[in-house]
């Protein structure tokens, strides 16, 4: 089968995405940008998180949605879209439908917990405490946390379905086709529109109001991925470009993140700034999407025990980590100990925990591990491999 040699980098990938979201949601805790509105946000907090963390954030979650756009036109491709949809009822609503009200739960303890006894609680916790002593908490609308992929992937299999029931399908195809020059230029304008209606660093659509912005900036991402199916060596093309993509990168982050750290207020220079912040982290997006691609293509397409590991593990970890981390972290505000000691820690029992959840439950409970798509073979079955 000559895709499966490919199927092991995107697969690959696909896994260090979802995992790179545990080491952020870590890392938040010590960013200053994140400090006023993030709940575990320390005492403690460094500059050098800000450079580090936000980077991988501009490219990271359309790299997956790349990813998921490729495997759902080979689903489609293999069986129909009657097997997509029963496929992904299974492998994604599932999964949402289980753990988002756990998630909700746990969340929500381990929140008014530290509200209630933490010495040094974070902007947001000293906010809810003063809201609880005075009049009460407001109430909230419920979000989809760190679920909102799967709730977003929902959508993009609905869009699927209506691309083929009125025959404009093979418009993502021709997206895939077009001169690789013409769109590392064009993407980046289009997905900059959405990307300007939002505030930089861009939100987590937690909403259950599905948002504009999200569908257009993420569903590009898919649209393309699905378009890249039974052609994806055309990427060889691109390759060319990688050196510049990087540098040029790197150089737009540089911009971006002066941007964003300084805020610049104002009327028509807010405006400006805005759209120049959003033209930038679209350009970061797409040209760090592709260059992973191209990297992990030439890196990561092998079998490896523990990539396959890290694969395998990957979807359970990331669905359950955040009300982890969160408990772990709302512990350490008091702790005295320096921001990286508590970084280390947080993300070391976050995964350690997660691991043993998943080889006590998912390991022993097949329902469980058929949902999640555990030690399945990627080369036996890539339609049906483990993530959404």
């Amino acid at each position: 089968m000559p895709a499966a040699e490919r199927l092991h980098y995107l697969d690959n990938l696909r896994a260090l995405a979802m995992l790179a979201g545990v080491l952020f949601h870590a890392a938040l805790a010590y960013s200053p940008l994140a400090h006023p509105l993030f709940p575990t946000a320390d005492r403690q907090s460094s500059a050098l998180v800000d450079v580090l963390v936000w980077f991988p954030h501009l490219f990271r979650m359309p790299l997956f949605f790349l990813i998921a756009g490729f495997f759902t036109a080979l689903l489609v491709q293999r069986r129909g879209l009657g097997g997509l949809f029963r496929n992904r009822l299974f492998r994604v609503m599932l999964p949402f439908l289980l753990f988002w009200p756990l998630v909700h739960l746990c969340l929500s303890a381990s929140t008014l917990h530290a509200v209630d006894t933490a010495e040094h609680p974070s902007p947001l916790l000293a906010l809810i405490r003063q809201f609880q002593q005075q009049d009460g908490l407001p109430p909230m609308p419920p979000g989809t946390s760190h679920l909102w992929f799967l709730y977003y992937l929902m959508y993009f299999y609905v869009l699927v379905w209506a691309a083929r029931v009125f025959g404009v399908e093979r418009w993502a195809a021709r997206m895939a086709q077009i001169r690789p020059v013409l769109l590392l230029t064009l993407m980046p304008l289009a997905i900059a529109l959405p990307l300007a209606t939002v505030s930089a660093p861009h939100p987590a659509p937690e909403s259950l109001l599905p948002q504009f912005w999200a569908l257009g900036y993420f569903g590009a991402f898919f649209v393309l991925g699905y378009g890249l199916q039974g052609q994806i060596e055309r990427m060889d093309a691109w390759r060319v470009h990688l050196p510049k993509l990087l540098a040029a990168s790197i150089a737009c982050y540089a911009l971006w993140l002066s941007l964003v750290v300084t805020q610049v207020d104002g009327d028509i220079l807010h405006g400006t700034i805005q759209l120049l912040q959003a033209g930038l982290a679209a350009a970061i997006s797409v040209w760090m999407t592709l260059s992973c691609l191209l990297v992990g293509r030439a890196l990561l397409n092998r079998r490896s025990r523990w990539l396959g590991y890290l694969s395998q593990t990957s979807y359970w970890v990331y669905l359950v980590h955040l009300p982890i981390l969160f408990a772990i972290q709302y512990r350490l505000m008091d702790a005295e100990l320096h921001w990286t000691g508590k970084l280390a820690l947080a993300v070391a029992a976050t995964f350690g925990l997660s691991l043993l959840g998943y080889e006590v439950l998912v390991r022993r409970f097949a329902p469980l591990a058929r949902m999640l798509g555990s030690g399945r073979s990627l080369v036996a079955n890539p339609a049906g491999s483990h993530h959404p």
